[in-house]
């Protein structure tokens, strides 16, 4: 039965190596080599090192701002492809811009000014060169759905609009502060299930509450849940407008067509980019000509020229307002990260580069404090617009700074030419945007793939859809945590085995052909032991021994004598697991038998040797691997077997 008659020479005890046990370290050494691998994995400040004070400065500045360090290398043909691609983002960016603003229940000149300040402070502070900054969909609904909860927008406008600004100006300091503290891991708790499920519940929101401009409903139903929204469009039936509608499902249809025709043929990438901005032109020309708004077609109105009014004296710090705009940037701010660096690193693993998700926060956090002074609300690297700027070929954040120009000409001169706009176009363009964010495959995929993380996103896609938009945030952000909670609490514990022709002792489960050592049951705990977990291995490892013990009575085998726990994959232990160990050694020498340890981590054997543990188990029983463990315990029982002495129960305690 695999190596059962392989007997390991006495010489090969005395000579095989032993498990090393770390030098002592000061305990000052050791908070900051642990601070640094938490805070500062990536190491950002190895470039420093030995480096001129001049030379510091320099680099100092070039980390703060990339653009110091890519913009002396700038070339011409960048200026073409940034060109080309900032012109092109822009055409989406403008209609997008007045429709997301709208959708926050703000005036709609709030999403052109987003579009152009924040643009300029990333292109000088981000590390993406893909990422098209703008207002997006799901954090305009968090702001509309958090905000008018408290404040009506209808009834009190000019509250509810500084409101926004204080709400995006937390948002802002939260951002640049996880950027500055190093925290970004934070935002790794939104898992990729989360976000599917988010997004998708979210979207789907943001379709049904544009039922309103696509029926021409003058007034509409403040929640987000299906229900309420539902209610709220059949409820009025009798109001609908048959042009509106009409005119709303000819636009959605011809963004789709265009949007499907530019997938298919990624060439013409800007036929996709460019139909929102052709159907506000279209749906302009065809108000004014028809009169359109006179027949139930209701329309943006008079938009304000001008560059963006300084908005700092707006911001809201009193009560009883204050907590709700804290809540509200809070929450909007983490959504906006997740959307904004999960966009930024998968364009730069196309192009093969890396961004710096601290940086990115940090740049993030500027532009929205610089928005919130100067009449923007919240922004981000939306998907879409990113996409657009990709397959625009942009080269670097110029793209980003061509766009803002765009967008001031059209705040200095062109704001006119959207009176006539109609809102239903304005619908049919979110809709449009929103439907590629429901991914359904993903969601099949999560299915096929981890049953629990689909669980995961379908809570978030419920609780967004029949809750609200937090409630179906917190409940993925819950199940989460209790999962990963799960893993530390509940970690795996398998039994190996040897697998035939070989010295590898592997999961019998995953290998079904490995064999069972006679007398001997391996162990292997997968996770690190802490005071979560400690209880649970203890009573685990002993139901492993009892289960061992009775298979062996039933098969009539040589009785159980010895217990290897593979520690190879315990990366560190406290105070709690320790004890453990101390207490399994305990029971197993009170059932007659041995605890051997294999492959122990520099951690654990650190803190096994400070608590004498090893004393306690003894060194001899430590070794580097399983194969070597199981190597000595043959040769104890072929030693064993050769002198009946030792054969009497409970003499193994003295081996």
């Amino acid at each position: 039965m695999g190596n059962v008659d392989y007997v390991y020479p006495p010489a090969n005890v005395e000579a095989s190596p032993r498990v090393a046990i770390p030098p002592q370290q000061p305990f000052i050494t050791t908070i900051k080599n642990s601070l640094k691998e938490t805070f500062f994995p990536d190491d950002p400040l190895r470039q420093f090192k030995n480096q001129p004070a001049s030379r510091k400065l320099v680099l100092g500045l070039q980390y703060v701002f990339p653009i110091f360090e890519w913009g002396p290398r700038y070339t011409l043909d960048f200026l073409k492809s940034d060109l080309i691609s900032g012109i092109t983002i822009a055409s989406l960016a403008i209609p997008q811009g007045i429709s997301y603003a709208k959708l926050a229940n703000l005036p709609p000149i709030l999403g052109l000014y987003s579009s152009f300040i924040p643009p300029l402070v990333y292109a000088m502070m981000g590390s993406s060169r893909d990422l098209a900054v703008g207002t997006v969909a799901v954090a305009s609904l968090l702001t509309a759905s958090m905000l008018g909860a408290e404040v009506n927008a209808t009834e009190n406008p000019t509250l509810y609009l500084h409101l926004a600004f204080t709400a995006t100006f937390f948002a802002g300091v939260f951002q640049a502060l996880l950027g500055l503290f190093r925290l970004g891991f934070i935002v790794d708790f939104l898992s990729h299930a989360t976000i599917i499920g988010f997004m998708a519940g979210a979207a789907t929101v943001v379709c049904l509450q544009q039922l309103k401009g696509i029926l021409g409903l003058d007034h509409f139903t403040t929640g987000t849940d299906m229900v309420s929204v539902m209610r709220s469009v059949f409820s009025q039936t009798h109001k609908w407008r048959w042009e509106s509608g009409v005119l709303g499902c000819c636009f959605i249809f011809f963004l789709l067509i265009t949007r499907y025709f530019s997938q298919k043929k990624p060439k013409f990438f800007w036929i996709s980019a460019m139909a929102p901005l052709t159907l506000v032109i279209l749906g302009s020309v065809l108000v004014y000509l028809t009169h359109a708004e006179k027949h139930g077609v209701q329309v943006i109105g008079e938009l304000k020229k001008g560059l963006n009014p300084m908005s700092f004296g707006d911001l809201v710090f009193v009560s009883p307002y204050l907590s709700t705009a804290f809540k509200t940037g809070i929450i909007t701010a983490i959504i906006a990260l997740a959307e904004g660096i999960a966009v930024g690193r998968s364009f730069s693993m196309f192009k093969n580069y890396h961004i710096d998700g601290n940086k990115e926060m940090i740049a993030f956090g500027m532009m929205n404090i610089a928005g919130s002074c100067t009449s923007c609300y919240l922004t981000t690297g939306p998907f879409s617009r990113s996409a657009v700027n990709y397959n625009a070929g942009c080269k670097t954040a110029v793209s980003n700074i061509v766009m803002a120009i765009a967008v001031m000409f059209t705040l200095l001169f062109l704001t006119p030419l959207f009176h006539y706009t109609p809102l239903v176009v304005l619908s049919a363009i979110i809709i449009a945007a929103m439907l590629g964010l429901i991914k359904y495959e993903e969601a099949i995929h999560l299915w096929k793939v981890d049953k629990f993380d689909f669980v995961v996103c379908m809570s978030a896609y419920f609780g967004v859809v029949f809750g609200s938009v937090v409630i179906g945030l917190v409940l993925a952000l819950a199940l989460s945590v209790m999962r990963v909670l799960l893993f530390v609490a509940r970690p795996k514990t398998f039994m190996l085995g040897n697998v035939p022709d070989s010295m590898a002792y592997r999961s019998v489960e995953q290998y079904t052909n490995a064999s069972n050592i006679p007398g001997i049951l391996i162990l292997e705990i997968d996770a690190p032991i802490y005071f979560a977990n400690s209880n649970y291995l203890r009573e685990r490892i002993a139901r492993w021994i009892d289960e061992e013990e009775d298979r062996v009575k039933a098969s009539g085998e040589s009785s159980l004598q010895y217990v290897i726990l593979n520690m190879a994959a315990v990366g560190n232990i406290d105070t709690s697991g320790i004890s453990m160990l101390d207490e399994v050694k305990k029971i197993i020498d009170r059932r007659g038998l041995k605890l051997v340890l294999a492959n122990p981590g520099s951690e654990v054997m650190k803190k096994m040797n400070k608590s004498d543990l090893i004393e306690k188990i003894g060194q001899e029983w430590i070794h580097l691997t399983v194969g070597e463990a199981v190597g000595a315990c043959k040769f104890m029982l072929h030693t064993t077997k050769s002198d009946p002495v030792k054969e009497e129960p409970g003499t193994w305690n003295n081996v």
